[in-house]
């Protein structure tokens, strides 16, 4: 179970489609951590830190889609550039931060956005509804991403 703060600190304070992107790329990355830990809790095996960013960007990916599918009807067109522009933004940079805890030099947040815009192209060739989610094709091809991520073939 994750615990996700739901509520702004300042209530009467009118939030960008920006900072709103940026407070959902913090509930994202928690989601993805979280998920990680229970693929472990379920005795699925990651050999090493690299292996669960690489599964974390996975899930990342994949949740940031599904915002964007959910803010389509919300947001004008340039509500929804400025809130992804935060998402992706923050999204990267957990990521690069994460990277480079682990010792990791160079840039993280171009190949990121790249493997992002990559996937987000996929995902676009597949239905989403906005009551039931998304479709079972979507949903395989994620666990295809996250399967190819996994060393072992017990794991796959």
């Amino acid at each position: 179970m994750v615990r996700i703060k739901s509520r702004w600190s300042k209530k009467d304070k009118t939030h960008t489609p920006e900072e709103i992107g940026g407070a959902m790329a913090f509930i994202i990355w928690k989601l993805a951590m979280n998920t990680m830990l229970s693929m472990e809790n379920a005795q699925y095996k990651t050999d090493t830190q690299q292996d669960r960013l690489d599964i974390i960007t996975e899930v990342l990916i994949f949740c940031m889609h599904l915002a964007d599918r959910m803010t389509i009807e919300r947001f004008d067109e340039n509500e929804r550039i400025e809130f992804m522009s935060g998402l992706a933004n923050k999204c990267a940079k957990h990521l690069h931060d994460n990277m480079r805890d682990l010792g990791k030099e160079g840039e993280f947040k171009k190949p990121f956005i790249e493997l992002m815009n990559a996937r987000f192209a996929d995902y676009a060739s597949f239905a989403f509804d906005e009551d039931e989610g998304p479709s079972f094709v979507m949903s395989r091809f994620f666990g295809d991403q996250v399967k190819k991520v996994m060393k072992s073939e017990e794991d796959q």
